[in-house]
C-alpha cells in the first residue's frame, strides 16, 4: 500500500508540488502518492484531524493556511515558531508537528551556491509571508544587517517591528549593499516584463536571488546577470524545501547527488 502525502491549501489547481514529489519518490525509492487536499477555511481543524485518521504521513501547507493551521497542531518546531508560519506537517504516532522547510530550503540553496552571509548586508524586497522564512534564516546565520523594502513602508514596519523597513525610493541612498532577495511576485508569469528594481539599483549588489521560479530567468535576474552579479532563481529553493519535507516525513537524509538529479529533472520539465 502506498504511503500518502500531500498539499493542504484552499485553491491548488496550479501547484507544481505533485510533480516534484513524484520525482523525489522515484529517486529515494519511496512507494508514495502525493495528493492535493483543497480545504475551505471553516473545515481546516477537521482536515487536520482527517489527515491523522487517514494515516497520511505528511503534508505541505500553502496559502492561506500557513499561519492559521498552527493552532490545530500538537507541536511546532523551533524555526516555524520563530518565523510564525508552518509549511510542512509531519504526522507521526498520532501527533501533528509543524515545520517550516522554506527556512531550510533557502539555506540549502545558499550553501549550493557558496553564498557566505558573514558581515554581509542583505536586502529583502517585500514584507509578505515569503519574506519571513528568508529573514529568519539570514539572522540565524551570521548576516550583518537585513533591510526590508516595502511598497507600503508603514505596513511593513507594523509586520516587522524589530527590523529596518524602508521604501523603494530610500533604497537609492543605501551605501552598502551585498545581497538582494526578491520575495515579491513582481516578474512572475504572466507579468514577465516587470522587475521590482531598476537595472541601475541592481548593479549596486553582488548577488541577486529571486524566489520566483516561473519564469526561470525573471527580468530582475536578467538585469542582474547583465551587470555581472551572481544570480540564483527560485527553483532551487522550491526543490530543496520539498526534499527537506521528505527527509522529515521519512526520517531520512537525501544524498546531495540525488538532490542534484532531482533539480535537473524538475528544471527540464518547467
Amino acid at each position: 500500500m502506498k504511503s500518502l502525502y500531500g498539499l493542504l491549501g484552499e485553491k491548488l489547481t496550479h501547484s507544481f508540488s505533485p510533480q516534484i514529489h513524484s520525482e523525489i519518490f522515484k529517486k529515494i525509492s519511496i512507494d508514495g502518492h502525493y495528493q492535493l487536499f483543497e480545504v475551505e477555511k471553516k473545515n481546516l481543524v477537521d482536515a487536520v484531524a482527517g489527515l491523522k485518521a487517514l494515516k497520511v504521513r505528511g503534508v505541505n501547507v500553502t496559502i492561506p493556511y500557513k499561519v492559521e493551521v498552527m493552532k490545530f497542531l500538537d507541536s511546532i518546531s523551533e524555526e516555524a515558531e520563530k518565523i510564525g508560519a508552518v509549511n510542512t506537517i509531519c504526522l507521526k504516532n498520532g501527533k501533528s508537528i509543524g515545520y517550516n522547510t522554506d527556512y531550510y530550503g533557502f539555506g540549502m540553496m545558499l550553501n549550493r551556491f557558496n553564498v557566505n552571509l558573514n558581515n554581509k548586508v542583505a536586502v529583502i524586497l517585500g514584507t509578505g509571508g515569503a519574506a519571513r522564512a528568508v529573514l529568519q534564516y539570514l539572522i540565524d546565520n551570521g548576516v550583518d544587517e537585513v533591510i526590508l523594502v516595502s511598497r507600503n513602508k508603514e505596513e511593513g514596519k507594523t509586520k516587522f517591528k524589530d527590523f529596518k523597513v524602508i521604501s523603494y525610493e530610500e533604497l537609492n541612498s543605501v551605501n552598502r549593499l551585498d545581497i538582494v532577495i526578491n520575495s515579491t511576485p513582481c516578474g512572475m508569469y504572466p507579468n514577465i516584463e516587470n522587475s521590482p528594481l531598476s537595472k541601475d539599483i541592481i548593479s549596486k549588489f553582488n548577488i541577486a536571488i529571486d524566489l520566483i521560479y516561473n519564469p526561470k530567468e525573471t527580468l530582475f535576474l536578467k538585469y542582474a546577470k547583465e551587470t555581472g552579479l551572481k544570480v540564483i532563481n527560485g527553483l532551487y529553493m522550491l526543490v530543496d524545501q520539498a526534499v527537506k519535507a521528505e527527509e522529515l516525513w521519512n526520517s531520512i537524509k537525501v544524498d546531495s547527488k540525488i538532490v542534484d538529479k532531482i533539480h535537473s529533472i524538475v528544471d527540464s520539465k518547467l
